[in-house]
């Protein structure tokens, strides 16, 4: 196993906020002192204030473990646009974060973290599935679900918005995709949120263990659920599971590890994603309710609000290149290896790219964030998350216009995939 690492929000608070010795707060020293290995508190709360002094005053940041921070959209975008010089691969980062375990198989075999041709295969066989035709028909039986959820939330109205709604819609429609049981679904958000935990700047023991565990145990219930769908084929124009297995039209196919990883990353990046993008918006809209009010005056601003809050407070905060070869970045020079971390929630405020960028603004447009990443690495489940956020907070806001919080919401606590824990509120 890794060794620990310091925990989060264990490093020196002063220094890690830009406290300097005399009590002073400016974006200056917070530039300098950044380190992802050491965040305090604040960061977990609130990245946005380290997000602009890194980009005034350390666009490219140099990290104490030799890789750079990105927090400029323009900096950002070039390297999402080319695949051949910064490249997804992580064998090379992985292998000294987690050794021989099942979370270095996972992490370097799934889809994200891959470079083309098996990139290529498996986000064919899965984009198949999710076409624009397949993603309306599943528009009526999303519905049903979202009144259903609400209908059970009017019946307590004290409720917790992720368990009993956020969370609860992406694992049903996920795990639809791949034909998994209704029954078998309840691990699904624990496995999910302990795997991607691992995915964390700062590995300690237990996330490890957690993760290695939750990789075991899922990619055990994976290989029952595969051997009962090869003997029992779907329909593969819907059914995403007996698309994998069958492979390319040229007859080329995944081998069983390979199937099995690509199945954990959709039920975790499907399901992580989406639960953090209403959450995260259900929250927003407690805090601005000039805009709360607007949308519910008009209604019809749900498709340019949903792609506000993924801009606003990012599900996914954190990506990551290796340079192929030399490569240049902001006014820096970058040999081969190096190791880039793509701040999407730093680019997403960038005021050179969004005017008034830490503003909630349901209208906006133009609106080109990074929530989604950009080139051959698009989220390619990107529709299907627009509908499901359009649908739930829509739908939300309709039922329960008036709601508000009900105690302290808790953070998920981590860097990288930014959401809600619990979010505690009144409803009805």
């Amino acid at each position: 196993m890794p060794t620990a690492r310091t925990m989060p929000g264990s490093a020196d608070p002063d220094a890690a906020r830009g406290v300097d010795r005399g009590g002073r707060t400016d974006d200056t020293t917070r530039a300098e002192r950044f380190d992802l290995t050491q965040l305090p508190d604040e960061y977990y709360a609130d990245p946005y204030p380290y997000y602009r002094a890194l980009r005034e005053h350390a666009p490219v940041k140099a990290m104490p473990d030799g890789s750079w921070f990105l927090t400029r959209y323009r900096d950002i975008l070039p390297v999402y646009r080319d695949p051949h010089v910064w490249s997804s691969n992580k064998e090379r980062e992985f292998g000294p974060k987690y050794g021989a375990t099942p979370l270095y198989e996972h992490h370097t075999t799934s889809l994200v973290f891959n470079d083309p041709p098996l990139h290529t295969r498996v986000r064919r066989a899965i984009v198949g599935a999710l076409s624009q035709r397949h993603i309306a028909a599943m528009e009526p039986g999303l519905v049903v679900l979202v009144e259903r959820l609400l209908d059970g939330l009017a019946l307590r109205r004290h409720v917790d918005l992720i368990d009993e709604f956020a969370g609860a819609i992406p694992v049903e429609i996920i795990g639809n995709l791949l034909g998994v049981p209704r029954a078998e679904r309840e691990p699904l958000r624990r496995w999910s949120l302990a795997i991607l935990g691992a995915l964390e700047p700062v590995l300690t023991p237990e996330r490890a263990d957690a993760g290695n565990r939750a990789v075991v145990d899922m990619s055990a219930y994976l290989r029952t659920l595969i051997d009962e769908r090869r003997a029992h084929p779907q329909d593969a124009h819907t059914d995403v599971l007996t698309r994998l297995i069958e492979g390319d039209a040229d007859g080329e196919r995944l081998t069983d590890t390979e199937l099995v990883h690509q199945c954990i990353f959709l039920l975790n990046a499907g399901h992580e994603t989406t639960t953090n993008l209403i959450g995260n918006a259900l929250h927003a809209l407690t805090q601005w309710p000039d805009q709360r009010a607007r949308l519910l005056h008009d209604p019809a601003l749900i498709e340019t609000a949903v792609e506000e809050f993924l801009r606003f407070d990012s599900s996914n905060q954190l990506g990551n290149r290796i340079s192929t070869r030399s490569a240049r970045v902001g006014d820096v020079d970058m040999p081969a290896g190096s190791r880039v971390t793509l701040c999407i929630g730093a680019a997403n405020r960038d005021p050179d790219q969004f005017h008034d960028p830490d503003r909630l603004d349901v209208g906006r447009t133009p609106n080109r964030h990074l929530a989604f990443g950009f080139g051959i690495h698009t989220c390619a489940g990107l529709n299907l998350a627009r509908l499901e956020g359009r649908v739930a907070i829509g739908r939300f806001l309709a039922r329960f216009p008036g709601y508000a919080l009900d105690g302290a919401p808790t953070r998920g606590g981590r860097a990288r995939f930014r959401g809600f824990l619990a979010l505690p509120a009144v409803v009805g």
